[in-house]
């Protein structure tokens, strides 16, 4: 392992080369280029007013735009990081099959690249923030710390999806639906306390929950986040990845063989 660690640490110009390239890529062939950064985010967010507000007439909490902008640029991030993660390694299969490198970089590129595009998501969580005249307390000195957690959470499963997709090709497909059921089963577009009692266990266990709700807290609410189930989240991920790194060094010529 520390000879695969070593290795990764000689190829970072590969990495930086996969995170720009990501980036370039993304946008490639549209006339607004880059400025979808911004409107992506912002028309989803309206999208989800509508059906909400609108249609559904639920949207009765406090500051509902604003609690909505923030669930939906949270959850944009993890889903697409978890999505384009899972296939990373396939999207670049040609030339994994006739160059050695080493195959953890892959998932860490997209989720370097996500995360960039998640940094653009907090422009328009400030605008909002600043239309509904909200301003976050001395909590907001603990959104670093958010964002590494989240990023380390990314990470993790990003490493365990693209290493599975190589061998169980049907999992880009299954993941769509697994990532709608946790959309629905987030306080993403509906408060965390309105589940039945029996149904409380859906927040409370669920990672991408505790990550919403905390970013929620920092920003909107002034509250300090959910320290433990953090904690939780970061040590399980941190370890998850120090087992994908080693098992990756043990059995990258598997994928090989696969692709």
């Amino acid at each position: 392992m520390k000879k695969y660690l070593k290795e990764m640490l000689n190829r970072k110009d590969l990495l930086y080369y996969l995170v720009r390239s990501g980036l370039k890529a993304e946008h490639r062939n549209s006339y607004l280029g880059y400025l979808w950064w911004l409107l992506d985010p912002l028309l989803n967010v309206l999208v989800f007013y509508f059906l909400v507000v609108v249609i559904l007439d639920r949207g009765d909490t406090e500051n509902f735009p604003l609690f909505l902008v923030i669930g939906l640029i949270v959850w944009r991030c993890i889903s697409s990081t978890l999505n384009s993660s899972s296939s990373s390694i396939m999207q670049y299969s040609s030339i994994i099959s006739q160059v050695y490198l080493p195959k953890s970089l892959f998932p860490i590129s997209f989720t370097l690249t996500q995360l960039f595009n998640f940094a653009f998501g907090f422009i328009i969580i400030a605008v909002f923030l600043a239309v509904y005249r909200v301003m976050p307390g001395w909590e907001l000195i603990f959104l670093p710390l958010l964002i590494i957690i989240q990023t380390t959470f990314l990470l993790a499963v990003g490493m365990i999806l693209a290493y599975v997709t190589v061998f169980v090709r049907d999992l880009e497909n299954v993941l769509q639906y697994v990532t709608r059921v946790f959309f629905y089963a987030s306080p993403i577009i509906w408060e965390g306390g309105r589940l039945p009692p029996e149904y409380g266990w859906a927040v409370t266990y669920n990672p991408v929950a505790v990550i919403v709700t905390s970013y929620r807290d920092i920003l909107m609410y002034g509250n300090i986040p959910n320290f433990t189930g953090l904690a939780i989240i970061f040590v399980a991920s941190a370890a998850a990845i120090v087992y994908m790194t080693w098992y990756y060094s043990r059995n990258e010529y598997k994928i090989i063989k696969s692709l």
